[in-house]
């Protein structure tokens, strides 16, 4: 009876292993992803686990798959992870395994790129900065303590991946793995050692057995059986080095990353679709959208210098987790456009006619099934064309879009013929319990830095992030000189060579100015100082706002005022040199070490209720309480009238805040042109207005009651100014063309309350100045009133009978329709 009872439990456990521990094998060929023996197109996202939190992981998954999306690819972020040498942290919004468990969960796939360097805007590329400290080290080249350290870091996450059972070869979510990251894009000045380096990648990352694929991007040199894909805005001229590899775009960046000071990038839904569906033309098998959820740069984990907090990067995905509309509901209609013909496009051959101006028709077939499927491309950037295909049906077709043909004679698909909503986000300051903020305030403790004090000395100027190991932004370089007959005291100059990013300066205690450039490199300071007779202290504070992430030798670029020069210069051009004096240092403020940022450690301090005189102090900690904002929506800090610092919810870093950096008041236009190649520049907006103004507070930041809100300010600002905001969808747009479904959704529990403007014919303008054209039907509003009001979500059929116009068969016709979201 035993022996049997245990038979049955082992059959029992072999049946189930059967459904969910069978590895899955994947292979390539040039037409290929192949899954199981299953050819596949893969459609992926970039979501990265630590610019989220675990709280939004699941709905920005599901989002991504309801998206039309199989894969969700994610950089390793290795100065997170191991951030003191072999002390590791895989918590919080760390838990890649975790990350990874409910990709699968969801039925998704995983791509995971390694690197270890990501690039990524991310703080030094995602090195550790201990690894810049090593005796002997060069970063990304034949280095032998580097490589070590490399495959250290790259072996402990593919033994924790294989000890969870992630790789699909044991059944998990991982189809593709990466190692190294854009190397070909700066490997020529490594010389030899370079070549030598990435033959190394290779076979240490294939020694590792994980029984997917691997990948480097922008590496035409890639070693086989390495794949090389293409980064970038386009991707379809691109060919892989072996031609048995599969065309694979594994970075489409759908926008761009914002630095302080720039405008708000913008990429048309468009011409991101126009890209995607040209690459599926031109025999593509994998796309990969950079980013798909953007997200946030928490703590000081910004690249740089000078990158923003916010990571948006204009992606289907919002900042806040939010579907950036239209983008998201045109890219949703491309990929299951293209997943039509995925068995044609895997499977059949490929010919192109040419039928001149710029159009190309691409025909994939079977001839064993007579199946077909089409693409009809215009990449002309401002003329239209209209193409006879004879007994396929004639095909208008706009400049800079390509036709989607099932059976290459029914358009499914156009990518410049956007029938998505659009939506458009308000903000609201949640004044039901936090109308009047209430602020204290106490000074950055100074007393020991502007009395020349350190906690040790060099009798040189050091270079900054190799002194502070990046434990914070700030470092101090203090010196003194005494003063004799020989120099004057008057007309005296302190001129300051420094590598950046920002340089404050006292001299005896007090103030004597602030500087930076607009672009974060070097520059001089120079200003008129009082000396004194005898002993002068001079106190400089350097702060970095992110570390440089990309290019050759990148991690050798110095900050700080390393090697200065620092000259006093008097009158009669008498020159002091103050580079090799002996200097006295201090890593970080003393407010972080205080931890004043933590509610619980900053009750030890004595703060002061706010007055004038406190506001536009700078070196400032402000405090107050805020009630968490009711609902669901997203919660944001408006943080309008301060200058920089950095900002902590209840102990939780957001990140740092500067918005007093003003974007340039040029180059931005109400109209934009998707037609024609893209550039991070073009379709700019936010001219003239803070380049970040509003900070991510994820709700799992916040309690369920009071919370606690600390700033630093640097430089100087007004508190009074902050206030909570929720983020709500408050207008949304359609505009749908003849023989489509108009979707239209207001999420999160809010209701369509009114429809503002409806009209089917051919309506003019945009969201938010719709007017009606020569022609529609009056009883537009009617109609779409009935079918949306009330509800949260509601489809409209765009037909000529839904509209009730009779003999109605060469109409063509849109409908134009603009709602109002409210609470229910």
């Amino acid at each position: 009876m035993f022996n049997l009872h245990w038979s049955v439990l082992l059959l029992i456990a072999a049946l189930a292993c059967s459904s969910f521990c069978t590895g899955e094998n994947v292979t390539y060929d040039s037409n290929a992803i192949i899954i199981n023996g299953e050819r596949r197109i893969i459609l992926s996202g970039s979501i990265h686990y630590p610019r989220s939190t675990e709280n939004m992981w699941p709905d920005l998954i599901q989002k991504a798959k309801d998206g039309g999306l199989d894969a969700i690819e994610t950089y390793i972020f290795w100065d997170r992870h191991e951030p003191q040498q072999r002390k590791y942290d895989f918590s919080g919004n760390l838990d890649f395994i975790k990350f990874f468990r409910l990709i699968q969960n969801a039925g998704l796939y995983v791509v995971m790129r390694i690197g270890p360097y990501v690039c990524a805007e991310w703080n030094y590329g995602g090195f550790p900065l201990w690894l810049h400290n090593m005796p002997g080290v060069q970063l990304r080249t034949d280095n032998q303590v580097y490589k070590n350290e490399m495959q250290t870091f790259t072996t402990k996450i593919v033994n924790m991946c294989k000890q969870a059972n992630l790789f699909a070869s044991q059944g998990g979510p991982i189809i593709l793995a990466q190692i190294e990251n854009e190397y070909g894009n700066v490997m020529t000045p490594y010389g030899n050692a370079g070549k030598t380096y990435i033959n190394w990648c290779a076979q240490m990352a294939e020694s590792l057995n994980v029984g997917v694929p691997w990948i480097m991007c922008q590496q035409k040199d890639a070693p086989q059986p390495i794949i090389d894909t293409c980064n970038g805005y386009y991707c379809d001229n691109f060919t892989p080095n072996n031609p048995n590899s599969p065309k694979m775009f594994t970075e489409n960046w759908v926008g761009w990353f914002k630095k302080w000071g720039d405008k708000d990038p913008h990429r048309t839904a468009e011409d991101v679709a126009f890209s995607v569906a040209r690459f599926f033309q031109s025999g593509g098998v994998f796309n990969n959208y950079y980013m798909y959820h953007g997200g946030t740069n928490f703590g000081r984990t910004s690249g740089g210098p000078f990158i923003t907090t916010s990571y948006d990067y204009d992606a289907p995905l919002d900042e806040y987790g939010s579907l950036n509309q239209p983008k998201w509901g045109h890219l949703k209609q491309l990929h299951a456009s293209i997943k039509l013909g995925e068995k044609i496009l895997t499977n059949g051959t490929r010919s192109n006619q040419d039928y001149g101006g710029s159009v190309t028709l691409t025909k994939f077939s079977n001839p064993s099934t007579g199946e077909r499927f089409c693409f009809l491309s215009n990449t002309n950037g401002s003329n239209d064309a209209t193409i006879d295909l004879q007994t396929d049906g004639k095909y208008f077709v706009p400049a800079w879009s390509v036709t989607i043909l099932d059976g290459c004679n029914k358009e499914v698909y156009n990518t410049a013929k956007v029938n998505s909503q659009t939506s458009k986000f308000v903000k609201e300051q949640n004044e039901k319990n936090n109308a009047k903020l209430l602020w204290t305030w106490t000074p950055e403790p100074m007393k020991d830095t502007l009395q020349g004090k350190g906690k040790f000395k060099a009798n040189r100027l050091l270079e900054q992030k190799g002194t502070t190991v990046d434990a914070s932004d700030y470092l101090w370089y203090m010196t003194h000189i005494e003063t004799n007959a020989t120099f004057s005291l008057r007309n005296v100059s302190l001129q300051v060579s420094t590598k950046g990013h920002v340089l404050h300066a006292f001299v005896n205690k007090r103030y004597i100015g602030s500087q930076w450039k607009s672009d974060g490199q070097s520059f001089v300071f120079e200003k008129p100082i009082l000396l004194k007779p005898r002993k002068n202290i001079i106190t400089l504070l350097s702060a970095t706002v992110g570390l440089n992430n990309y290019g050759a030798f990148y991690d050798t670029v110095p900050t700080g005022i390393d090697g200065g020069p620092i000259y006093l210069i008097g009158g009669g051009n008498v020159t002091v040199d103050l580079s090799s004096n002996l200097w006295s240092y201090k890593v970080g403020l003393n407010g972080e070490m205080k931890k004043l940022y933590d509610p619980t450690f900053s009750q030890k301090k004595k703060w002061r209720a706010l007055n004038k005189k406190s506001i536009g102090r700078r070196m400032t900690w402000y405090k107050t309480n805020f009630k968490t904002p009711s609902g669901t929506n997203p919660v944001a800090l408006d943080m309008q009238g301060m200058g920089k610092g950095q900002a902590w919810v209840n102990g939780v870093s957001i990140g740092r805040f500067w918005p007093s950096f003003i974007s340039g008041n040029d180059s931005c236009s109400a109209n934009c042109d998707y037609r024609g190649g893209y550039n991070p520049k073009k379709c700019a907006d936010n001219c003239g207005n803070p380049s970040q103004r509003w900070y991510h507070v994820p709700r799992s930041f916040l309690s369920n009651d009071t919370n606690t809100l600390i700033l630093f300010e640097e430089i100087g600002g007004n508190p009074q100014q902050v206030s909570i905001q929720t983020i709500a969808l408050g207008t949304i747009c359609g505009n749908a063309y003849e023989g489509s479904t108009l979707e239209l959704s207001c999420q999160e529990g809010r209701i369509i309350s009114e429809i503002q403007f409806a009209s089917y014919g051919n309506p003019d303008g945009k969201c938010g100045s719709f007017k009606k054209g020569s022609w529609d039907v009056t009883n537009s509003t009617v109609l779409v009133e009935k079918t949306c009001v009330g509800v949260e979500n509601c489809t409209i059929d765009v037909s000529a009978r839904f509209f009730g116009v009779e003999n109605a068969t060469n109409l063509s016709a849109r409908l134009a329709v603009q709602a109002l979201c409210s609470n229910n």
